[in-house]
């Protein structure tokens, strides 16, 4: 394999295996909050106690996430310094940005709400965690309007003479339509997968009968927030899906394996293909569906991708525009596939659970163990689809992916940092596996000693 594949192969790596829990740690930290303002409210001790038990999840997944997310950066200087070197004056601002205002504002607040028990006050304490949170928020939004300009490129002049782009405005970056898009998208994901591992962990407590004050909360809150941000994600996402048709219908005639241009166009449900992926043989599709979803009007016209292979060839000049069919097709539909599972089986968790029983059937009980882990699939699979289809370029219109990597890093290089970065990221996935399962099993704190005059915690994290 030559170092691109290689270059390309590692970021996939390592990205993916990062995004596991950056979802969690955004959901996780509005969901901590809430229930921390329920204890603020009611002054009930179940809600301190799920407070501090959830927040120990919260906080684990926050310091793998920063641990997991640190290579990220080093690797646009190690494997890819051409694409820095062209558009480094752009990309960098809004990652500075997250770094000197998000990241500060989010590990500060943090650093507060984790030593702040018994030192500030209820009130500002819990404001903490709230600005904590927010701070997660302001730190997705600058990443995403960074990985908007690839998929969108504005607010940039190219340079002819130093042979790079070049900062124009910044709020054109920061209010790019495609990072709007991907914001109202990527945060109800966020929700949908935190409320999943609530739900899951509050089954598991229930089956194996451990605290059913906090864990029967727990459950109900996680499905709730499971089927809310579902029907926030479907909305978003036909937003999403209408933008891409404008500025990457490329990528959205990939996702479909739709060929040739033609209106009334399905929804493929299975699309069968040759191996190269050139042409589709057989398709199983919802009538009309596709030319709304990319057109909102049922007869509407969806691009094919030879017509567009054509059309780039004219404009780009001579190449291969296509990304790899199949591979955004499915990644595509997992993507779909993997949300509405679990959403399918919140719904019916919550039927099941109405009158206040847990069942105690086996495929109930398997399914909800198995529910924290389908919102984190999906979100792999949808950047995945994301970063792939946009392929051959890293900045869609612009720099193409063969350009950008390190011209002098060798393949054997890349390899052997592939393989310290796969073992270093199976390590923490052990570690961070490992401890979320010993506190699982542990539980909720049973008591809660108080100091009836200060009305504060005498208990340290």
């Amino acid at each position: 394999m030559s170092a691109l594949d290689l270059a390309r192969w590692q970021f996939g790596i390592t990205t993916v295996y990062h995004f596991i829990f950056v979802p969690i740690t955004i959901g996780s930290g509005f969901l901590v909050a809430g229930l921390q303002t329920a204890w603020y409210r009611t002054n009930k001790d179940k809600y301190l106690r799920a407070t501090k038990f959830f927040g120990k999840l919260f906080l684990i997944n926050f310091a793998i996430g920063v641990v997991t997310g640190i290579v990220q950066e080093f690797q646009f200087g190690m494997n890819w310094s051409s694409y820095s070197r062209f558009v480094g004056d752009i990309f960098g601002a809004p990652l500075a940005m997250e770094g000197l205002l998000a990241f500060f504002l989010e590990s500060t607040f943090l650093g507060m709400w984790i030593f702040g028990w018994d030192r500030l006050s209820k009130k500002l304490h819990l404001a903490s965690i709230w600005m904590a949170a927010i701070g997660t928020l302001l730190s997705a939004y600058f990443i995403l309007a960074a990985n908007a300009f690839m998929q969108h490129p504005v607010g940039y002049v190219l340079n002819g003479t130093r042979g790079r782009a070049e900062l124009t405005s910044i709020m054109k970056v920061l209010t790019n339509s495609t990072a709007l898009a991907a914001f109202f998208h990527t945060i109800p994901s966020a929700f949908l997968t935190a409320g999943a591992l609530f739900a899951g962990v509050g089954a598991w407590m229930i089956f194996h009968k451990k605290d059913a004050e906090v864990a029967k909360p727990a459950l109900k809150i996680g499905l709730i927030t499971v089927l809310i941000s579902f029907v926030i994600v479907a909305v978003s996402g036909d937003t999403t899906a209408r933008l891409m048709t404008t500025q990457q219908p490329m990528k959205m005639a990939a996702a479909e394996a739709v060929y040739n241009t033609k209106t009334n166009v399905p929804f493929s449900l299975l699309t069968v293909g040759t191996l190269n992926g050139s042409k589709s043989v057989f398709q199983i599709g919802l009538p009309s569906v596709l030319s709304f979803m990319a057109t909102g009007n049922v007869n509407g016209t969806v691009e094919g991708v030879n017509n567009l292979e054509k059309s780039y060839e004219q404009k780009y000049g001579p190449g291969n525009y296509t990304p790899n069919i199949p591979f955004a097709y499915w990644s595509f539909r997992l993507m779909i596939g993997f949300g509405a599972l679990a959403a399918l089986i919140s719904l019916l968790a919550l039927w099941f659970i109405r009158k206040g029983q847990f069942p105690r059937k086996r495929w109930f009980v398997r399914s909800m163990i198995v529910l924290p882990f389908l919102p984190i699939l999906a979100n792999s699979f949808g950047w995945i689809f994301t970063e792939s289809a946009r392929q051959p370029w890293v900045v869609f219109g612009l720099f193409k992916t063969s350009a950008g990597v390190s011209p002098g890093v060798s393949a054997a290089s890349v390899l052997f940092t592939m393989v310290v970065f796969t073992l270093l990221y199976g390590v923490l996935a052990v570690i961070e596996f490992g401890l979320m399962l010993r506190t699982i099993k542990v539980g909720p704190e049973k008591t809660i000693d108080r100091d009836d005059n200060s009305k504060t915690l005498t208990m340290a994290y």
